[in-house]
């Protein structure tokens, strides 16, 4: 492959677009590498000779869009190639009715909790996509009702939050050594005290800007507590990444036709275990509007795999994007179908959240 930055697709003329956008039409359906003995037949409006596109397709790899993998062998996409195509020109198509009630009917059929939509959207999309769907979940957006500190062991407390709407969530923290029991019951009463009926987001910001300024009347022991369980709740001090539901990883092993191609899956299904490094990928996606798209290395994550990640962030009802959703797979993904399926997807998820 071509090292450094690809040349721009509007320095290209219009015949060596064509027979780029064959390439990749190519790669994306087949993932051959295709010749030019047959792009000359595929492009019979071009008036090409099989040696005349030999010259434009030795252009392009030198321009840094196309490389041969194997000496005499055909052309495929580089990656900066495929991400230049999937800009520049890529036609996405919109999906048909069958496709929209398919993916209505599976999260719309029944009263389902937040999670219940969530796990039925990834997997909607998995089968739709023939890829492995993902999904960031939202943080508790739900009002608290109650929230409280229990010691399970010597250096071991479970953090309890109670929604208005009868949820319950908990999950363990790290306590001091030594730590009396009066400093749980004083962590648990200073923060029901400023609950007032917000969310942990809300709650949780005043209280911490309390403690910051040493407003709070707690002692340190106290205070770290409060700490300690804000922080594994909004992902802040513990690092712990948001809610993330992945389903149909068994669908990145169909049509495999190689042994590299199971070497790529393998090392796929490693990264999706790095649920802290995608956390961050998908926020990433948060920070935008719009379905996203990553391919292969740019995205650190993914580098070695060679993947490619089509996501979309949803909205609550306020309008605010509390989560993101999406598919991942090979490279070689049906892009013009599976961006708008990603795009609808998100929008039902939004509308039933809300």
């Amino acid at each position: 492959m071509a090292d450094g930055p690809a040349t721009p697709l509007s320095s290209l003329n219009g015949r060596s677009v064509e027979i780029f956008r064959q390439v990749v039409d190519s790669y994306l359906t087949s993932g051959d590498p295709i010749g030019s003995r047959t792009l000359a037949q595929a492009l019979p409006g071009l008036s090409l000779s099989p040696a005349s596109i030999r010259n434009v397709m030795s252009d392009l790899e030198q321009a840094g869009l196309l490389f041969s993998p194997h000496a005499s062998a055909g052309r495929l996409p580089t990656q900066q190639g495929l991400r230049m195509f999937v800009d520049g020109l890529l036609e996405v198509g919109s999906l048909n009715e069958d496709e929209r009630n398919a993916i209505e009917a599976r999260l719309t059929n029944r009263p389902q909790s937040v999670e219940d939509v969530l796990t039925q959207a990834t997997e909607a999309l998995s089968g739709l996509s023939s890829c492995a769907g993902l999904v960031m979940a939202p943080k508790l957006e739900s009002p608290l009702k109650h929230v409280e500190f229990v010691q399970v062991s010597s250096e071991k407390g479970l953090v309890i939050l109670v929604s208005e709407d009868g949820s319950v969530e908990n999950r363990v923290i790290e306590l001091p050594r030594g730590l009396p029991a009066s400093a749980l019951v004083e962590a648990t009463n200073f923060i029901n005290a400023r609950l007032g009926g917000r969310t942990l987001e809300e709650a949780g910001a005043a209280i911490l800007a309390e403690i910051s300024a040493q407003r709070a009347e707690l002692d340190q022991l106290a205070a770290k507590i409060v700490q300690a369980g804000l922080a594994t709740w909004t992902g802040g001090e513990s690092g712990e990444p948001k809610s993330l539901i992945v389903r149909g990883q068994s669908k990145l092993l169909e049509d495999l036709t190689a042994q590299e191609d199971l070497s790529r899956v393998r090392q796929l299904f490693d990264d999706l275990e790095s649920k802290e490094d995608l956390a961050q990928l998908l926020d990433l996606a948060k920070g935008g509007e719009g379905v996203r798209v990553f391919i292969g290395s740019e995205t650190q994550l993914f580098s070695l795999s060679g993947s490619s990640v089509i996501v979309s962030p949803y909205m609550n009802s306020a309008q605010k994007i509390v989560g993101v959703i999406g598919v991942i797979g090979p490279q070689r993904l049906n892009y013009a179908r599976i961006i708008p399926m990603v795009d609808y997807t998100a929008q039902v998820v939004g509308r039933l959240l809300s």
